[in-house]
């Protein structure tokens, strides 16, 4: 069994750029796209015990933010819980990581991220 512990470099570059989205989107008050980056940079993190909790922690976070109870509720669910899965990559595929989402619901992959995750898989 392998287990993850630190995001291949070129992997964590599209996850930074995601999160750099998201806090400029924030800045700028435009919360929908803000969001968006953050469900991103789920999708690319979530392998990963580190970068998966800290995204997780980002939308508890905005779930203050916003006043949104469900929100909050849920990424203190998946905080407690989430971390370890990462760390034996047992994630489900493409979900967002939002309190909108079953936390085990695997997703479609946008088609952007797709290639950049199957490059990443298939090296495994």
């Amino acid at each position: 069994m392998k287990f993850n512990t630190t995001i291949p470099h070129d992997l964590k570059s599209h996850y930074l750029k995601e999160l750099e989205l998201y806090r400029s989107c924030l800045q700028n008050n435009d919360v929908l796209t803000a969001w968006h980056h953050l469900e991103r940079s789920h999708i690319l993190g979530q392998s990963y015990p580190i970068e998966h909790t800290y995204t997780h922690w980002l939308m508890l976070k905005f779930g203050f933010r916003q006043r949104n109870t469900k929100e909050v509720l849920g990424q203190v669910l998946r905080l407690l819980v989430g971390g370890w899965k990462s760390f034996i990559d047992h994630v489900p595929i493409g979900n967002t990581g939002g309190s909108d989402v079953p936390p085990l619901r695997k997703m479609e992959l946008p088609s952007d991220l797709a290639p950049i995750l199957g490059k990443y898989r298939q090296s495994k």
